[in-house]
């Protein structure tokens, strides 16, 4: 039951992933599974059966998630985009309390947090909101297709970086998409973008998992405010510029699943903390 659990949330997960605006790795904080994940990722080869236990049916969950959704992504963004951004900009918002606990779950929060909060906020929103975005790129040789893969896992693994905005910065998410649906299943495609996610998973998960050991609350101040940074890109249109908000029925509809966005991420950062407190009891 444990594991089919555990597919269950990477499968949520993995839709965090190619979400536009929400990020995988957060979405696993949420469930309280970021540390143990990319701990043991990351130390995968110390006592591998029992870490192979855990983290094949969440990232076999989280592997269906992002090629499930993928499609059902780019279809909802190209016939309904006003109400998708919506939604799951209600979604973010009714996480930021939950993201917040995660700061204050190993210490208090002290005044160098919330300035560690705000500079991480401004660096990111800097760089991928207001930064310069490159024209997409049309076709990749091999050493873009490793980065493609590297950058990709880069932007799943470190909570607060969210795949779309980080993707599209270097003109990248097109190609993210295509790989993530196996829209092109030649091995000569496929081959050097896993291999650039799998290094990628394991030198990153190793960097993570060493900050937060070393200072869990200073890690979590710094994601807390990537995590603030990526909210505003979530109401930017494919084509550039903000949604534009008028008197028509995409707009109403899109505030009515914005408001459940917002209800359905309380509930679930509800939930999830009275779970943590049956567990701590």
């Amino acid at each position: 039951m444990k594991r089919l659990i555990l597919l269950c949330k990477g499968f949520i997960v993995g839709i965090g992933g190619v979400s536009p605006g929400l990020s995988g790795s957060i979405l696993l904080v949420s469930f309280g599974l970021y540390s143990k994940t990319v701990y043991y990722i990351s130390t995968i080869f110390k006592d591998f059966k029992k870490k192979l236990l855990f983290l094949f049916p969440l990232l076999s969950g989280m592997l269906l998630g992002v090629l499930t959704f993928s499609r059902i992504i780019r279809y909802f963004l190209t016939s309904f985009e006003i109400q998708t951004r919506l939604a799951f900009f209600g979604l973010l918002i009714g996480i930021i309390p939950l993201i917040y606990r995660e700061v204050e779950k190993e210490g208090s929060i002290e005044k160098k947090h919330y300035i560690i909060m705000v500079i991480s906020f401004l660096l990111f929103l800097t760089v991928f909101t207001f930064g310069i975005t490159i024209n997409p790129v049309e076709e990749l040789n091999i050493i873009q297709l490793f980065l493609l893969g590297f950058s990709g896992i880069v932007a799943t693994i470190i909570p607060g970086i969210e795949a779309a905005s980080f993707m599209s910065t270097f003109g990248l998410y097109g190609h993210w998409l295509d790989f993530t649906s196996l829209s092109n299943t030649s091995i000569m495609y496929l081959t050097p973008v896993a291999i650039g996610a799998v290094i990628g998973g394991f030198l990153i998960s190793r960097v993570v998992s060493y900050f937060l050991r070393k200072d869990y609350t200073i890690t979590f101040s710094i994601i807390f405010g990537f995590f603030l940074s990526i909210v505003p890109n979530i109401l930017i249109m494919s084509e550039g510029g903000l949604i534009s908000i008028g008197s028509n029925i995409p707009t109403y509809t899109g505030f009515g699943l914005l408001g459940i966005g917002v209800v359905a991420s309380l509930l679930f950062g509800k939930m999830q903390s009275s779970k943590t407190r049956e567990n701590d009891e």
